[in-house]
């Protein structure tokens, strides 16, 4: 399925005209940043398939690294793409992502992993780490540089694992900067692709169920499966969406049990003074 973002993407990217004073000086002098065109950006869900998890890479620490040290590690995981000299709606994803995942129950690092994975191959471990100090600041949770990765690589490697979940972007030659969606992959524990989200908002309650349902394979809590059975992912909304059915269901069943924990304990009650009337004084 494609989901087309072009609308989202241009209004948060022609924000980056009024940003006159920012320059790459990484690239080309001051050359002003200006909106890169986007005719090839968006993304093809491919659900339920493997991301490659051979493909190698450059992790914060400068270490030589494959991408299924951190995506096939018995854990679900969030796959963010950015990169770092993006003026601004790279930033604004994974600040979003840092404060939606700060609302999980789940702690980054224990429960699951995140990595980031930068789309321009001239992207440097210094310029990721800084980036992924802010990320963990945003986070406030301890131990969750356990689980945060950043990443970079070649363009050969860094658009093997784009195809692989069908993230399109784009290299505008002008402006020097790069067309992208503003969405993240949920991954599965053995790194199949199980859920994409997108906006440049990521409410907790999603990430919570989308990392639940990601968890499938790995056994969870009874509360988690009653809060899976009673969220579905809404496609139109791009969100979970609570099913009245399902709640009504699970709002029954417990009434029931309600009611027959009730009446178990009148009859104990009963018993009990029935027994202690007819005890010998």
């Amino acid at each position: 399925m494609r989901f087309s973002l072009l609308a989202t993407i241009a209004l948060v990217l022609c924000s980056a005209s009024a940003a006159a004073q920012y320059t790459d000086r990484t690239r080309d002098g001051d050359a002003p940043l200006l909106a890169p065109k986007i005719e090839h950006v968006g993304v093809n869900e491919h659900l339920g398939e493997r991301v490659p998890v051979d493909v190698p890479f450059i992790d914060e620490q400068g270490r030589q690294v494959t991408l299924g040290e951190y995506i096939n590690a018995g854990k679900p995981s969030v796959l963010v793409f950015a990169y770092h000299s993006c003026p601004k709606l790279c930033s604004m994803v994974l600040d979003a992502t840092a404060k939606g995942l700060a609302g999980v129950p789940a702690s980054m690092g224990k429960d699951y992993g995140m990595t980031v994975l930068s789309i321009d191959p001239l992207d440097t471990t210094e310029r990721a780490n800084l980036k992924r100090n802010q990320v963990l600041a945003k986070y406030g949770r301890a131990g969750a540089e356990r689980g945060l990765h950043f990443l970079t690589g070649t363009k050969e490697n860094i658009d093997r694992v784009a195809n692989a979940v069908g993230f399109e972007y784009d290299y505008d030659k002008e402006t020097k900067q790069y067309g992208h969606a503003a969405a993240i992959m949920l991954l599965s524990p053995t790194g199949k692709l199980a859920r994409y989200l997108y906006g440049l908002e990521f409410f907790a309650n999603d990430l919570r169920v989308g990392l639940l349902e990601a968890s499938k394979g790995n056994t969870i809590s009874t509360l988690d499966q009653v809060i899976l059975y009673c969220y579905q992912y809404n496609h139109d909304q791009s969100k979970y969406v609570l099913v009245a059915r399902n709640v009504m269901k699970v709002a029954g069943a417990l009434t029931i049990v309600a009611m027959l924990a009730v009446f178990t304990l009148l009859k104990l009650r009963e018993r009990i003074k029935n027994a202690s009337e007819t005890l010998p004084l």
